[in-house]
């Protein structure tokens, strides 16, 4: 007999398995003797009471074999046949390779960066030096941008596609198994790397090709058909190819551009990154409970509606820190990663506001799909020049920003490469500034403290996702111009996030498998 369950679990008693499996014998009103197991499948934190307790979801077993939660998968090496090339090696390009895997087909990667060791070095100037290499930085090399991040797995594209099968992915490549049950899971920017290095292992030794510093300048393509891709210094054919570049791969926007392919701009959302001490946010959020060491450092999504302006929480990182994500000289954007414990001082997250062409529209004429991109990329460079051209942020007090007071004094930051006292309304413009304001005294009202002369706003929060779609049809998932070739993840415009993009990799490999033929 298999018994669902669901408990309340104090939280120094949340590792206690034989607590729990009392507390699941007096709940079924079962005699403890005859619970062979309690399988916890779900696990979080309800705060909303006067202490935090958690809340679980369990299978009871008696006289019945446990199912393991790990669903691995069994790759077998590629035999020569059909291949495909994957431009960009980020979630949706890794986990399209490793599905194309799966169906026999052969993967050949190309990614324009460097792989995540040597990617370091290059992250290390950046950070010091303030100098931005254009295909190694935050967002371009091994992994993408999920590699130094928080590598937040919580997703809500529960819909389009297996999340258990991703997270199980994730594991049988060096995964805590705990982010198979938790709501909330995380693997942490001191993780990811190695995670990143197994799965590439992995392709390798299923006869798969990675191609580092290998950027994409060109489309192969005859009479309508995609025929492969050309780099700066090799030419690579292919059955069909998936583009996953990620949101920030603007050139290969303006690649696709130049051969004529279709485009649209989408709307998108920017805003700042608002920095507080992480000891507020979790007294904030357990409020007694705020010094519990069983308790997982605190977290929020804040999210409402203004005018027609939606104003949202985003890549929230508890304990974590600030970091420059520019991938071209002359702009500033900033993001945020933290490390698997996230035990930092500080919380920070993106506070953005959705943007659509009634910001924009005056830059149609000249730039056409490309005008939220363009919007997108002079509020990168009014931070940059405003921070002083050093990848410094122009900052501002959270309060001093709602009185619309310049900051005279600024509170420490995580932020390595400094912040300089700016109002950041000249930045943002009217309609961001007006959105925000009235959305942070909402959100104070719902986090009481969140409102503080300690909180500091740092501009511009900009790559939440892309300005531009590639356009695809919904039953080929192919481009309506190119046969053969198959845009993916963040940078199509159809992800947002490591599992939702490694999702839809893996529908986009299946895609291309069925077009290839059903054969590798």
């Amino acid at each position: 007999m298999i018994r669902d369950i669901t408990l309340r679990i104090q939280p120094d008693k949340i590792h206690n398995l034989e607590h729990i499996r009392e507390s699941a014998a007096k709940a079924l009103k079962m005699d403890i003797q005859a619970i062979d197991a309690v399988q916890i499948t779900r696990r979080s934190v309800d705060a909303r009471g006067r202490e935090p307790v958690f809340q679980i979801q369990a299978k009871v077993y008696s006289s019945e074999p446990i199912e393991d939660l790990l669903l691995p998968v069994k790759y077998v090496p590629v035999k020569d046949g059909k291949k495909a090339i994957i431009v960009g090696s980020g979630p949706a390009g890794l986990f399209a390779a490793l599905r194309l895997i799966e169906k026999g087909i052969l993967p050949v990667i190309l990614e324009r960066g460097k792989d995540v060791k040597e990617r370091r070095f290059d992250l290390k100037i950046l950070q010091t030096e303030g100098a931005v290499n254009p295909d190694s930085n935050y967002c371009f090399g091994e992994g993408g941008a999920g590699t130094y991040s928080d590598g937040k797995l919580y997703t809500r594209s529960t819909k389009r596609g297996d999340v258990k099968k991703i997270l199980s992915i994730l594991v049988q490549h060096g995964a805590i198994p705990d982010i198979l049950v938790n709501a909330h899971p995380h693997i942490g920017s001191n993780k990811l790397p190695r995670i990143i290095q197994a799965i590439r292992d992995r392709i390798l030794n299923c006869n798969g090709r990675i191609h580092f510093n290998s950027r994409m300048t060109d489309l192969m393509i005859r009479h309508g058909k995609i025929q492969g891709v050309r780099t700066e210094h090799q030419e690579f054919e292919a059955d069909a190819v998936i583009l996953a570049t990620g949101h920030s791969a603007r050139d290969s926007y303006e690649l696709l551009d130049k051969n004529h392919i279709l485009l649209e701009a989408k709307p998108y959302a920017m805003g700042v990154r608002v920095e507080h001490p992480q000891e507020l946010i979790n007294a904030i959020q357990y409020g007694k409970s705020k010094d519990n060491p069983f308790l997982p450092t605190a977290a929020y999504s804040l999210a409402c509606q203004v005018g027609r302006a939606g104003v949202y929480s985003f890549c929230m990182c508890p304990g974590g820190m600030l970091i420059p994500a520019s991938t071209a000289p002359g702009e500033l954007v900033l993001n945020g990663m933290s490390n698997s414990l996230r035990n930092l001082p500080y919380a920070n997250a993106g506070m953005v506001v959705t943007i659509d062409s009634s910001q924009y529209g005056h830059l149609d004429k000249k730039f056409r799909h490309f005008s939220g991109l363009e919007f997108q990329k002079q509020m990168e460079q009014k931070a940059f020049l405003a921070g002083g051209g050093t990848q410094a942020a122009p900052a501002q007090i959270l309060t001093d920003f709602l009185e619309d007071r310049v900051s005279e004094t600024l509170p420490v930051t995580s932020y390595i490469r400094g912040i300089v006292s700016y109002p950041l309304k000249e930045i943002l413009g009217p309609y961001t500034t007006e959105a925000l304001k009235q959305a942070f005294h909402i959100f104070g009202r719902k986090m009481k403290g969140y409102i503080t002369e300690e909180a500091k706003l740092l501009a511009v929060e900009s790559r939440t996702s892309s300005p531009v779609r590639i356009p695809r049809k919904s039953d080929t998932r192919m481009h309506p111009q190119i046969h053969g070739l198959f845009p993916a993840g963040e940078g199509a415009g159809y992800a947002g996030g490591i599992v939702s993009s490694a999702i839809d990799g893996e529908v986009t490999a299946d895609a291309v498998f069925v077009y290839l033929g059903g054969a590798g």
